[in-house]
C-alpha cells in the first residue's frame, strides 16, 4: 500500500477525529500493520518536524514522518516483509519548546515501567468464550439485577514470593512480584465468585508510569499495563471473569494526565491534550494538567478510549474518576484562581457537554454497560437520561452516605443520639439519583483507618459495629461496593505497595467476618426487595426512623411484586427490649441476626422464627436486641415447607435462621 492510497482512504477518518466525532480513532492513529509493512501516524499540529525511533531505525535522530494535512497528522511507512512486532518505537518531536520525545498515545502495548517507550503491537486478537455471558448481560439490561461490587487494587491484591516466569515483561515481576493476569483472574475470579459479588472493580490497569498513582496518572490510554503482561493476557483475565459470571469495570481517568514528560504533557511542545488557559490547565495539588474536552481532537480520543475497552476487551463498565473536577471550574481553586462560565457560573459547559456526548455514544453501542461517576458535589441530575438534561450517567457514588455513616460510628455511642441524623438523613436524596453506596479504596488510606478501624469500641465491639453497619449498607437502597480487605476485616490501612493480609484470616475474628460478608453478599444477591426496587420510595418505607434514645432504626424492603423484608438495626453495644408493627400476623423467620456465633457474635438471638403478638389491633414483633446487632426477618407463609438441607449457595452456616433461607434456589428465594 503506498502513501497515497493511504491518505486517500483515511481522509474520512481523519475529518471525523478533527470533528470530535471518530470514535474508533485508534483504528487511524497508532502503528497498523499494511499490505506491505506498517504505518505510523500521530497527531501534532504544533511540530516543526518528527523523527520515529526504534530498533529498525536510527534511534539518535529517526526516520522523518510527513505531514499529511493542515490538521496537523504525520505519518510513515514502512514497505517491508519482516515482522516488527514487539519492537519499541517513540516519536522526537521538534516544535515549540525543543526537542521532545514521546510515546505514541494511541499505543495498544508499551514497556514495563519505569521503561516507557512504545511497543509495536498491531495484533490483539483473542479467542473469546464469553458468548453466553454476553447474552446474558443483553437480556438482562432491562431487569433490576443486583449490583454487589468488589473493588482491586491488582498490584496489591496478592503478591508473589517469587518472581514470575511467565509473564511477557518479567522486570516488572523481579522486585514488586506482581500477578500475572492470567494467575489473578484464575485466583480472583474463584474468590470473588465464593464470597458472592457479582463485579469486580480494578484501580485503572490503563498504562501508567508512577506506582504510587495507583494508576490514576494514565499514559497509555489503550493499553492494559504491562506490569501484568500482554494484551491477550488481560483479555483472558476478562473472560475468566466471564466464565464465573462476573462483570469487570475499569476506572477511566478522562479528567486529567501527568506531567511526565514521554507522555501527553505538551505533546508538541506546547498544550494540546491540556488547556492552554492558566485558570484551566493544572490541578495543582496532583500535579496533572486537565484534558481540553471541549477540543474536537481530545473528545475523539477519549471516547475512543472508552468505546475501545467495552469493544475490544469486552470490559462491562466504566466508572469516570474525578467527575467533579471536570464539572465544576472553582474545583479545589481559590476565589481569583478561575474564571466564570460565559453566563458567570462556576459549571464547566465543555465537561458538561463532554460527559453527555461520552454517555450517548457509549449507551447507542452498548446499552447493557455499567458508566458510573465520582461525582462529589451536589451536582443534580448525573444519571438522568441526556433528553431529560442529565448527563447521562447509569450511577452515581454516593459519596455522602458514607462520609455521614462513617462520622456516626466512630462516635461514642452514648453520644450517638445527638447525630441520629446521619442514619436517616441519606434518605432525603436517596432516590434523586441511581446511587451506588462504596466503602471505597479513597476511605482506608492517608490515615483515614481501615473500616473495621473506624469502628468506635474495643476490639470485640468493632467487628460486632462492623456486622451491623454492612448490614445496615446492604439493605439500604443503591448498588453496592467494597474495597479488597474490608471482607475480612484488616486493620492496616490499604497499602499499595503491599499484598493484603491474609494472614489475618489465621485469627477467628477476621475468618468469621469474612464468612459473614459472604454470607451478607449472598443473601443480597438472592431476596429480590433488597435490590428490585432501588432507586423509588416503592421499595422503602420507614417503620422506626426516630428511635435515637436507643440508637436504633427499622424500615422495610419491599420488591415490585409487594414481598417485603423487614431490617432492624441497633447501633448501641447494650441490650433493648425493641418491638414494631408488622403489617401480617403470623410467623416470622430472622434470616439474618449479625449476633450469631458463626459471624463472632455471642448468639442471643437464638431462635429462628418468631411470633407476632396482638397490641389492639397492630400486629407486634417483640425482641430483644442485643448490643451493636442488625436483623432482618420475612413473613413465612402457613403453609410453607422448611428448606432443604441442602446449600444450594454454597454457605455452610450453623444458624437455623440462615440454613433455612440460604439453602434454596435463588430463584425460590425470591418469594419473600
Amino acid at each position: 500500500m503506498d502513501g497515497t492510497i493511504i491518505k486517500k482512504n483515511s481522509s474520512l477518518a481523519e475529518y471525523l477525529f478533527h470533528q470530535g466525532t471518530n470514535y474508533n480513532a485508534q483504528e487511524h492513529l497508532g502503528c497498523h500493520r499494511t499490505d506491505s509493512g506498517y504505518v505510523f501516524r500521530v497527531w501534532a499540529p504544533g511540530a516543526e518536524s518528527i523523527g520515529l525511533l526504534s530498533d529498525f531505525t536510527n534511534w539518535e535522530n529517526g526516520v522523518p514522518l510527513v505531514k499529511e494535512s493542515e490538521g496537523g497528522i504525520w505519518s510513515i511507512t514502512f514497505d517491508t516483509e519482516k515482522s516488527l512486532e514487539g519492537l519499541p518505537y517513540k516519536y522526537r518531536i521538534i516544535g515549540r519548546g525543543g526537542d521532545h520525545l514521546k510515546s505514541d498515545p494511541y499505543a495498544l502495548r508499551f514497556e514495563c515501567p519505569p521503561k516507557n517507550a512504545s511497543i509495536i503491537c498491531t495484533d490483539i486478537s483473542y479467542k473469546w468464550k464469553d458468548a453466553a455471558y454476553l447474552r446474558k448481560r443483553k437480556n438482562d439490561a432491562e431487569k433490576s439485577k443486583p449490583i454487589n461490587i468488589y473493588e482491586v487494587h491488582t498490584g496489591s491484591w496478592k503478591r508473589r514470593d517469587v518472581p514470575s516466569l511467565s509473564s511477557d515483561f518479567p522486570e516488572c515481576n523481579i522486585d514488586k512480584g506482581f500477578l500475572d493476569w492470567r494467575t489473578l483472574a484464575d485466583e480472583l475470579s474463584k474468590y470473588v465468585s465464593e464470597m458472592g459479588f457479582t463485579h469486580v472493580e480494578l484501580l485503572p490497569i490503563t498504562e501508567h508510569p508512577y506506582d504510587l498513582s495507583w494508576g490514576y496518572q494514565v499514559s497509555g490510554y489503550f493499553a492494559p499495563t504491562a506490569r501484568h503482561g500482554s494484551p491477550a493476557d488481560f483479555k483472558y483475565f476478562v473472560d475468566r471473569m466471564h466464565s464465573h459470571g462476573i462483570g469487570v469495570i475499569l476506572d477511566w481517568v478522562p479528567a486529567h494526565f501527568p506531567r511526565d514528560r514521554h507522555g501527553l504533557f505538551e505533546f508538541d511542545g506546547g498544550p494540546l491534550y491540556e488547556y492552554q488557559g492558566a485558570d484551566r490547565m493544572e490541578h495543582a495539588g496532583w500535579g496533572t494538567r486537565f484534558f481540553d474536552v471541549g477540543r474536537e481532537e481530545v473528545q475523539s480520543f477519549l471516547i475512543s478510549s472508552a468505546i475501545f475497552w467495552l469493544e475490544e476487551y469486552h470490559i462491562d463498565g466504566l466508572r469516570i474518576d474525578a467527575a467533579a473536577s471536570m464539572l465544576c471550574l472553582d474545583y479545589d481553586r481559590a476565589p481569583g484562581e478561575w474564571i466564570p462560565n460565559i453566563y458567570g457560573g462556576r459549571e464547566n459547559l465543555e465537561a458538561v457537554a463532554f460527559l453527555r456526548k461520552l454517555n450517548t455514544e457509549v449507551f447507542a453501542r452498548f446499552p447493557d454497560v455499567i458508566m458510573a461517576a465520582e461525582e462529589s458535589t451536589a451536582w443534580p441530575m448525573v444519571t438522568r437520561p441526556v433528553h431529560d438534561g442529565g448527563l447521562g450517567f447509569s450511577h452515581k457514588w454516593n459519596m455522602g452516605f458514607a462520609n455521614d455513616m462513617y462520622e456516626y460510628l466512630s462516635c461514642d455511642p452514648y453520644f450517638r443520639h445527638t447525630i441520629h441524623e446521619k442514619l436517616t438523613f441519606p434518605m432525603m436524596y436517596a432516590f434523586s439519583e441511581n446511587y451506588i453506596i462504596p466503602v471505597s479504596h479513597d476511605e482506608v488510606v492517608h490515615g483515614k483507618k481501615s473500616l473495621i478501624d473506624k469502628m468506635y469500641g474495643e476490639y470485640e465491639d468493632k467487628f460486632s459495629l462492623m456486622r451491623t453497619y454492612l448490614s445496615f449498607m446492604y439493605a439500604m437502597p443503591g448498588r453496592k461496593l467494597l474495597f479488597m480487605g474490608t471482607e475480612f476485616a484488616q486493620f492496616r490501612e490499604w497499602d499499595s505497595e503491599r499484598e493484603l493480609e491474609w494472614f489475618m484470616l489465621d485469627y477467628p475474628k477476621h475468618r468469621e467476618m469474612q464468612h459473614f460478608v459472604k454470607t451478607l453478599s449472598h443473601i443480597y444477591k438472592s431476596f429480590t426487595p433488597l435490590f428490585e426496587d432501588d432507586f423509588s420510595w416503592d421499595g422503602f418505607s420507614w417503620i422506626d426512623a426516630d428511635r435515637r434514645s436507643d440508637n436504633i432504626v427499622s424500615f422495610i424492603r419491599r420488591d415490585r411484586s409487594g414481598r417485603e423484608l423487614y431490617c432492624v438495626f441497633h447501633f448501641s453495644p447494650v441490650s433493648v427490649d425493641y418491638s414494631f408493627s408488622v403489617q401480617k400476623g403470623g410467623r416470622y423467620e430472622i434470616l439474618l441476626s449479625t449476633d450469631a456465633v458463626e459471624f463472632g457474635g455471642k448468639g442471643n438471638i437464638s431462635q429462628s422464627e418468631i411470633n407476632t403478638e396482638k397490641a389492639g389491633t397492630d400486629n407486634v414483633i417483640t425482641m430483644t436486641l442485643p448490643g451493636n446487632c442488625a436483623v432482618y426477618l420475612r413473613k413465612l407463609g402457613g403453609g410453607r415447607k422448611k428448606a432443604a438441607d441442602t446449600d444450594k449457595t454454597g454457605i455452610k452456616t450453623t444458624n437455623p435462621s440462615q440454613n433455612k433461607s440460604l439453602n434454596k434456589s435463588s430463584k425460590e428465594a425470591g418469594n419473600v
